[in-house]
């Protein structure tokens, strides 16, 4: 059972999902600069704020990338080899594969049970903890790259939390999700030259 979670990243995404989160009465430590950390703690998106990301994932039996895809890739390889085998990483980057490339270089075969691409296709004018909101995600898709069968009980718990928040929840692989992403990123501007 998912009781403690740690956001790696507590701007608009991760200020949201906790503000989401401890509404279902997960705890939730959040990871960032410490002005950042304070406003979130301030909003109620965080239970207690830890700059320092390896030490915020102790005792978190998921731990949630929200910072910019460099970012994310680069704590992949930074915490991932630190994390307990029992706890679930995952993401919230708006491409994937070179996300789960990562995961896979990090994980080895263990990738599948360990790391779960996933990218809410919400988000709001203005980025930042200021305009985090408990009703971003609901209404909005989410999608999940399920990379094979071995999906750890884990990652199905979280995906079913996630659901609850009232997301559609979508599994497509890196790739679809990737060339999707590209796809309707590009069709306002190809239908404007239209």
């Amino acid at each position: 059972m998912i009781k403690q979670v740690t956001i790696v990243g507590t701007g608009l995404i991760g200020g949201s999902l906790g503000l989401c989160l401890r509404h279902k009465g997960i705890r939730v430590i959040g990871s960032d600069k410490q002005r950042v950390l304070a406003k979130a703690e301030q909003m109620g998106a965080i239970d207690a704020g830890i700059e320092n990301p390896a030490r915020a994932c102790v005792g978190s039996d998921v731990v949630i990338l929200a910072a910019n895809v460099g970012g994310i890739i680069d704590s992949i390889e930074n915490l991932g080899p630190t994390l307990p085998r029992s706890v679930l990483l995952t993401d919230v980057g708006s491409t994937k594969i070179e996300i789960v490339k990562r995961a896979r270089s990090v994980f080895g075969t263990s990738a599948n049970s360990r790391f779960l691409g996933g990218h809410p296709m919400s988000g709001k004018e203005h980025s930042g903890i200021e305009n985090a909101d408990r009703a971003l995600f609901s209404g909005s898709t989410w999608i999940f790259t399920v990379d094979g069968e071995n999906v750890g009980d884990l990652a199905h718990e979280y995906i079913t939390l996630i659901a609850s928040l009232n997301a559609h929840i979508i599994h497509l692989s890196a790739e679809q999700h990737d060339r999707l992403v590209a796809w309707t990123s590009h069709l306002p501007q190809m239908l404007s030259t239209a």
